[in-house]
């Protein structure tokens, strides 16, 4: 890609990368990665970051384009990830007089990379620290874990510019058009990248906010110049964890027989009948960066899988640890197990989502699948969908004159029903759940009394 202008001072001189296959060795990047790097071309110059390795004659040809003869006075380096650092000592080399701009973590991290910290000729700058480029000036806002502890954005005062590092950034090549629009591929980056450091975001959202911002200039992805309010909204909503779609669910499962992919099909079945899309992973097999994505994005989520070696499939386990990982939180989740003899996977399931995440709702029942559907899953898979589209209030339970109250299992779902008592297991209809035996177990996961929960507004006499 030739150089560009992004307004008559600062020029565009990043590259397009079209030979990574896995960026960051794990996300699948069809359409390609693009480094960017800027210069601003003021009384004094300034270089704005470089690009990935490989990539350091094509972009020091653009950087030399742009500078059009003048030597720069800068090399501004926001973040040190490899992918735009790894033309520092390089840049150095070809320009012998030029200061490097960064903060103190990031010099130390240079020292790691390169061997030196070119310590005569640092330029140490930190959160609220200004360069002077000659009739502009370059303010830097700490954003440190936006993704990386050293990470510094700047803002340029006269075209009122925001270098905003890895924020807003998004996968693919500029010379690539994205028929999806900059959200799908912005999230997935985002969730998969930066996700896990929401508050981190929030804070540095609450200092770019102050500023008059009227172009936003990433590192990866287009440079963002109209409706600039979207973009900062929905970064706002993705790290305050807040779901972005309420009309959409989203299911991930795991199958080995297919006997739960019929029910993820029934499932979908039930619940398009009831107006309500859906989007659907297979995780074995399906790009789990994208399932992670809309897990985020949707406020509920369905997953299913087998009990598998006495515990879950390993592709549902690797997407619970990313999910969890990454600050799961604020959504309704549901569950649908397979198994042929001792199922648990729902329960395993819940029991890490309950530990790993906060704020999480779980709706009842857990549907259970012996080996293949019957008419009692089939009915529990009807029941779950009716659950999906419910309104999130606690449920309303008719109760007896005497007062009786019904406890749910956190960990499974299973319902103790002080009327009805529990008489497979020995326990009389009118049985309190108080009088209990002491060493009373959930018939399902056999955890103990400690483990339920009274049922909101269930009793009411």
């Amino acid at each position: 890609m030739s150089i560009s202008k992004v307004t008559d001072s600062v020029i565009y001189v990043g590259v397009n990368d079209h030979e990574v296959d896995l960026f960051e060795g794990q996300y699948e990047v069809p359409d390609g990665m693009s480094y960017n790097s800027y210069v601003i071309l003021g009384e004094k110059v300034a270089v704005m970051d470089t690009v990935s390795e490989g990539f350091d004659m094509e972009w020091l040809l653009n950087v030399a384009e742009a500078l059009d003869g003048r030597a720069p006075d800068y090399l501004v380096i926001h973040h040190m990830e490899p992918d735009h650092s790894a033309n520092i000592a390089r840049f150095a080399e070809v320009y012998p007089e030029a200061k490097i701009v960064s903060s103190k973590q990031a010099f130390q991290m240079m020292v790691r990379y390169f061997g030196t910290g070119f310590e005569d000729r640092q330029v140490l700058v930190k959160d609220g620290d200004s360069l002077d480029l000659g009739g502009r000036k370059l303010t830097f806002v700490g954003a440190p874990f936006v993704h990386w502890p050293e990470v510094l954005v700047s803002y340029d005062s006269l075209d009122k510019i925001l270098f905003s590092a890895d924020g807003f950034g998004k996968f693919g090549a500029l010379d690539v058009e994205d028929e999806e629009g900059w959200a799908c591929e912005a999230a997935r980056y985002y969730f998969g990248i930066v996700g896990m450091y929401g508050a981190f975001v929030q804070k540095l959202l609450a200092k770019a906010t102050a500023l008059d911002i009227e172009i936003i200039a990433p590192l990866h992805g287009p440079v963002l110049t109209e409706n600039l309010g979207y973009y900062i909204d929905i970064y706002d909503k993705w790290s305050s964890y807040t779901p972005e779609r309420e009309d959409e669910i989203t299911i991930a499962y795991t199958s080995v027989y297919g006997h739960t992919r019929e029910a993820i099909d029934l499932l979908v079945e039930e619940l398009e009948a009831r107006g309500v899309e859906t989007v659907v992973f297979d995780l074995a097999r399906d790009d789990m960066a994208e399932a992670v994505e809309d897990a985020f994005r949707n406020s509920k989520l369905v997953l299913a899988t087998t009990t598998y070696n006495n515990t879950i499939f390993p592709f549902m386990q690797t997407f619970i640890n990313t999910l969890i990982e990454h600050k799961f939180q604020k959504r309704t989740v549901g569950f649908i197990e397979n198994g042929t003899w001792a199922p648990k996977a729902a329960a395993i399931m819940r029991e890490q989502l309950d530990k790993g995440c906060d704020e999480l709702e779980f709706l009842n029942p857990m549907v259970r699948i012996e080996a293949a559907l019957d008419d009692k899953s089939t009915a529990a898979i009807i029941t779950l969908a009716d659950a999906l589209v419910a309104e999130h209030e606690p449920e309303v339970v008719e109760v007896t004159e005497q007062g009786y109250r019904k406890y749910v299992c956190r960990l499974c779902g299973w319902e103790y029903d002080e009327e009805k008592g529990a008489p497979q297991l020995g326990i009389e209809p009118g049985t309190r759940f108080a009088d209990l035996p002491a060493d009373f177990r959930c018939p399902l996961c056999s955890v103990g009394l400690d483990q339920f929960d009274p049922i909101e507004n269930h009793f009411v006499g």
